[in-house]
């Protein structure tokens, strides 16, 4: 007789009565994670144990009829990880993306979470993910203005005015006490207000739309940028102020300035490391930078005006006290974040736990007894 598996669903509203939108929470697990990844502690996929994932990109011209075509943001992919420390679990998130989604009444990316016992690989947990891999991505620069940002700052800039920075705000809002204004810039100036509207009414904090990306930029000191990866904007050093803290969540272009004025942290400088080995590895290394966060700061590496990825800091080695984040109050610090499953891991597996101590969820069997082959 063999064994009886059986696993837990939770759908959205489980992952909200488990606690998903709880940013604070969200924050302290994302600070666990970030001293295990400099630990060492995880694994993520591809031959290097850094890979982002494994996508599935269409072709521009099908060669069957059937076959999807090529689109913005159309793409499949699968994100492994299994991370160590009080997590001691694997998963992986799963996520098909389409610009034309929203059409459809849809959120552009679809996304899933499944944890999986790390010794036998039977499931543990299915999720629906999007709200899980929201609260991370806000989670992440949340954590990062702990360590980095000057604790007195009062002014917050948004750059990309969507859910992504929604969750950043949120997260960032409850590290810095005395955040009063927000200045918040969009490609469409309505949803910059529509922001703007949003901070003032559920945080108390006065938001105001800026008329231009210099004007947001110059107004900063905390400036947090998750704006589509689409349509990157070009940001001038000369627009940030001394003491600033520049969060990158999202996309970014900029003159050397931009980039060379400002001490950058990594979130993963593993994760870094394998994005440049897969740049070479494709065999278009510039091509493979357009489509990557760090990109830019890549090429300054390769140009010899950066420091190599080797020599630089993750912000574990600051959680963990091996490494000096800010030093003073004027240093302008940009911090660099990818996007990494095992944050997505671990927020799940919180969530899990909790719904396992609640009773949320329902209950699916796998199989009574497995049949053999």
């Amino acid at each position: 007789m063999g064994k009886r598996t059986d696993f837990l669903y939770m759908s959205e509203p489980d992952t909200i009565e488990a606690g998903v939108l709880d940013a604070r929470r969200c924050v302290q697990v994302a600070e666990e994670v970030f001293a295990l990844l400099s630990r060492g502690d995880y694994l993520m996929g591809g031959s290097n144990h850094n890979s982002h994932g494994m996508g599935i990109v269409f072709p521009k011209q099908p060669p069957f009829p059937n076959m999807p075509t090529s689109g913005p943001d159309r793409r499949f992919v699968a994100m492994p990880a299994y991370l160590g420390g009080r997590f001691d679990v694997c998963g992986n998130k799963w996520y098909g993306s389409n610009a034309a989604n929203p059409e459809k009444g849809l959120p552009r990316s679809v996304l899933t979470l499944i944890l999986n016992d790390k010794d036998t690989g039977e499931p543990l947990c299915f999720m629906s993910a999007n709200l899980i891999s929201a609260a991370r991505t806000g989670a992440v620069p949340g954590a990062a203005v702990r360590h980095l940002a000057n604790q007195d700052a009062s002014v917050i800039t948004v750059i990309g005015c969507g859910p992504i920075n929604r969750a950043c705000f949120e997260a960032i809002a409850y590290q810095l006490p005395n955040l009063k204004e927000a200045v918040c810039y969009d490609m469409f100036a309505d949803k910059a207000q529509q922001f703007a509207d949003w901070s003032t009414e559920n945080f108390g904090i006065k938001g105001r739309a800026a008329a231009s990306l210099e004007e947001a930029v110059r107004a900063g000191q905390v400036i947090t940028v998750a704006a589509s990866r689409l349509k990157p904007l070009e940001f001038r050093g000369e627009w940030v102020q001394a003491g600033a803290t520049v969060l990158l969540s999202g996309s970014a272009r900029g003159d050397d300035g931009f980039w060379l004025n400002s001490d950058i942290v990594y979130d993963n400088i593993k994760l870094h490391e394998a994005y440049v080995e897969e740049a070479v590895a494709s065999g278009d290394k510039q091509e493979y930078y357009n489509g990557v966060i760090g990109g830019p700061i890549y090429r300054l590496i390769d140009d010899g005006k950066l420091p190599a990825l080797e020599k630089s800091i993750s912000l574990g080695d600051i959680v963990l006290g091996e490494a000096k984040g800010r030093r003073t109050a004027d240093q302008r610090i940009l911090f660099v974040a990818c996007g990494m499953s095992v944050f997505d891991v671990a927020w799940g597996y919180e969530l899990y736990q909790t719904a396992l101590e609640k009773g949320i969820g329902q209950r699916l069997t796998l199989w009574d007894s497995p049949r053999q082959a």
